[in-house]
């Protein structure tokens, strides 16, 4: 059974999908099944993943990592996503960007997760 919000990932292709409705069924891609993608929140490398999050007066921004993460070609965060009671919001980044993300809610109850494309999926 599939959870909401869950993150699932194609190992022979890289395709990615979020649950936004639950099922029984598995999920396959290039005839094989997906991976589910569980977020670390402990830090075990130099990087710095878990996001960090500061109240702001529109809502609230995500910085990946207390020492910002790196953002180059081969090694940078491709998303930061706030899930807020309910209500989902992601920013998408590239090489070149800094890892940080604005959202304009209430931040009261929010789950950061953000998803480096080489250490996967992390939150706070």
């Amino acid at each position: 059974m599939t959870e909401l919000n869950q993150i699932y990932k194609c190992n022979v292709c890289g395709n990615m999908v979020e649950i936004v409705h639950t099922g029984a069924g598995q999920l396959v891609c290039c005839g094989k099944p997906m991976e589910l993608n569980k977020a670390n929140e402990q830090e075990a490398s130099m990087e710095k993943h878990v996001p960090v999050v500061e109240a702001t007066v529109e809502g609230i921004r995500a910085t990946v990592g207390s020492i910002k993460h790196p953002m180059e070609e081969k090694h940078y965060i491709e998303w930061i996503e706030v899930i807020d009671s309910g209500e989902v919001a992601r920013k998408y980044l590239k090489p070149g960007d800094e890892p940080v993300a604005e959202f304009c809610l209430p931040g009261d109850n929010v789950e950061v997760r953000a998803y480096c494309n080489i250490h996967g999926l992390w939150h706070r």
